[in-house]
């Protein structure tokens, strides 16, 4: 038996082509020829050679499908099936494409099986077009189709249509509902259906643990099928006598609610489910002309893109959450009748289309996340970056090939920091820069800009940490001024000097080196806290400003780590902390992920109790306050902190890990 197939090599298309050589068949595709190489591949998979799959050279959109005399008169009555399953299957699609593709390629395969003498002609549709109808909508039902709005269904439909008026060749139409991956291995070869709603369930599993209840929607019901079963049905329908003029819903006959497909991925992805799903259709007493209103409103619009561009969501989707249309497939259940051809349950095979999709489709994994693709050639600038934090960022950045720039105030050890670097190859600038001087941040600022152009990424390392309680400072005002002068105006002095160049070219990312201390409120620290809470309040400011500008910012609220900073406190010997390696490790993957905020578990949970139960949260700092000294340069030097570290204090502070006290 001769087989002719278009959009053979897609992936409903495969699927089919091994059915067909199953039954000892030839297969004729046809192929642009730009594509024989992805034929070649593809008779690898079925293991046949070009004896069993022929490739035709042709073009959808052209007379004849661009088939060429010689070829079309060498299959003139020798293909007994003409399967078309060449569309365009993406919500996101632009209307011309569509209908070069649905429409005027559908016309063009009726032409060319008529010009062929095939016996039969398998047109591959789909449940769209229906359009949005409300209610049932059985398989005899075409012209009752309604709300075409949109390009995919008002082509689907047109091309049935082209299918039936025109096609001269006995004709039997299919139409799957939304196909996703096979039900045993997943494979999918693109995002579309409910696939679209991946991304978002991801994220939501990433933010919070598994057992947390969350709320969502309800919506209509979406017929989900495995690609599997559409091929299954199609080829035993394909070849059953009799069956010529009839359409067949390949759909399932119990179909889901969009709320209860999303917690049958949220379930297989390890995500929370949503305990509560709110039916959108019960904001339907609210006058359309007053939800298109509010649509409208800019303010709805950004909000709405913003989420749909970062949940990678094509808008139209939104259309199909209240799904009105249910399918009748009486007709495809007779034609099946015994075989045991049927709809698997959504729940038996989601793990396997959700492990495909987070192993191959993810959309991440054809992104860059290593640290040398993110900042390799890039203009990366560190301030404070001749110890601790700064070294150990400088470090890597250079070994992943950024052309780094490094201020600090002392001029000795930034030659000596930039010379150990270049040995390792890698490319340095060091400039001198007290950033607690306004005038030389300015200064440093023009000198970077004249030598390199723009900064891709500014790293505000440099800080200056006061431990001293208030009750020992009221005599030592300028302790604020110091920290606030270094840690706020010169990082935000920085900021300022650079944001113009970030701003024009629509490209720029600043890490700010916070402290848990502005999530913990941590006592002895009023004045390092006070200049660090500035820096965030000051750069959220800034990032709604430049949101749509492409300039972004991080604040990293770090916890202890064992820096030259803290070593006068002797007591931070014996509790934990990180080390100036392990915090590098939490900038570059701020350079590289670009959160809003990266803290702690136990950062983002004490920031929680002082929102929540403020009282309570001040007696655990307050506790935490009266069972530790303070420094011994809080005293004048002299000496108060006890000559050994008790077992209670260190069990406090292995609880509160990384809390500064």
């Amino acid at each position: 038996m001769n087989y002719f197939l278009t959009g053979g090599t897609g992936f409903i298309g495969r699927f089919l082509v091994e059915k067909l050589l199953a039954r000892g068949g030839t297969v004729h595709l046809l192929v642009r020829e730009q594509s024989a190489g992805k034929l070649d591949a593809l008779r690898e998979r079925w293991g046949v050679d070009e004896s069993r799959v022929k490739a035709v050279f042709g073009d959808l959109t052209r007379e004849n499908l661009g088939i060429d005399a010689k070829t079309l008169k060498a299959l003139t009555g020798k293909v007994d099936h003409f399967f078309h399953l060449a569309a365009v299957y993406d919500m996101g699609a632009d209307e011309a494409a569509q209908q070069a593709t649905n429409i005027d390629g559908t016309r063009a395969a009726v032409n060319a099986a008529d010009a062929m003498k095939a016996k039969h002609f398998h047109h591959v549709s789909s449940i769209a077009a229906a359009g949005l109808f409300k209610g049932t909508f059985r398989e005899d039902m075409f012209e009752e189709a309604e709300k075409l709005d949109h390009p995919y269904l008002m082509t689907k439909h047109i091309s049935e249509k082209v299918v039936r008026e025109e096609c001269k060749v006995p004709f039997r139409i299919y139409r799957p509902g939304m196909v996703v991956g096979h039900s045993e291995t997943g494979e999918m070869d693109k995002i579309d259906g409910p696939y679209y709603f991946f991304k978002m369930i991801q994220k939501i599993r990433r933010t919070l643990p598994q057992w947390v209840p969350t709320i969502g929607v309800e919506g209509g019901r979406l017929n989900v099928v495995p690609v599997d079963f559409v091929v299954d049905a199609m080829d035993h329908i394909a070849h059953l006598e009799g069956e010529d003029g009839k359409c067949f819903h390949l759909v399932d006959s119990d179909p889901y609610k969009v709320g209860e497909i999303l917690n049958i991925f949220c379930e297989a992805g390890h995500a929370p489910k949503m305990a509560m799903r709110i039916d959108s259709r019960m904001f339907g007493f609210v006058p359309p002309f007053i939800r298109q209103s509010l649509k409208n409103l800019p303010l709805i619009k950004r909000l709405t893109s913003a989420v749909l561009d970062d949940l990678g969501i094509p808008r139209s989707v939104l259309s199909f959450i209240n799904y009105p249309t249910r399918f009748d497939a009486r007709e495809t259940e007779r034609a099946l009748k015994g075989t045991g051809i049927e709809v698997p349950r959504l729940e038996s095979y989601a793990p396997v289309i959700w492990d495909f999709w987070e192993r191959h489709l993810d959309p991440d994994l054809f992104k860059d996340h290593s640290l040398k693709g993110t900042v390799e050639g890039k203009v990366c600038v560190i301030t404070g970056a001749t110890s601790g934090i700064g070294l150990a960022t400088a470090e890597k950045l250079s070994e992943a090939g950024a052309i780094l720039v490094i201020g600090a105030r002392t001029k000795k050890k930034l030659d000596e920091v930039a010379a150990a670097l270049e040995a390792k190859g890698g490319s340095v600038h060091a400039y001198q820069c007290d950033f607690s001087d306004m005038e030389d941040c300015d200064r440093f600022v023009k000198t970077v800009l004249d030598n390199h152009g723009h900064v891709d990424v500014l790293v505000n390392n440099a800080g200056r940490s006061i431990r001293r309680s208030l009750s020992l400072s009221f005599d030592r005002f300028h302790d604020f001024e110091r920290t606030m002068q270094l840690n706020y105006f010169g990082s935000v002095r920085l900021i300022m000097g650079f944001a113009p160049s970030m701003l024009e070219r629509h490209r720029g990312h600043v890490v700010n080196i916070s402290s848990i201390g502005v999530l913990t409120n941590a006592p002895r620290f009023s004045a390092y806290v006070a200049s660090k809470s500035a820096l965030d309040a000051f750069s959220r400011c800034a990032a709604s400003e430049w949101s749509d500008r492409n300039v972004t910012f991080t604040t990293i609220n770090m916890p202890l780590v064992k820096t030259p900073m803290i070593a006068p406190t002797k007591i931070y010997d014996s509790v934990p902390t990180l080390s100036p390696e392990e915090a590098a490790d939490l900038v570059t993957s701020a350079i590289v992920e670009r959160p809003k905020r990266i803290a702690t578990r136990l950062g983002i949970f004490t920031q929680v109790v002082h929102a929540l139960a403020p009282k309570m949260g001040e007696i655990i700092m307050n506790t935490g306050y009266r069972m530790f000294p303070d420094s011994s340069p809080g005293v004048g030097g002299k000496s108060i902190e006890r000559q050994k570290v008790s077992t209670e204090q260190v069990a406090f502070a292995a609880v509160m890990r990384g809390i500064h006290w």
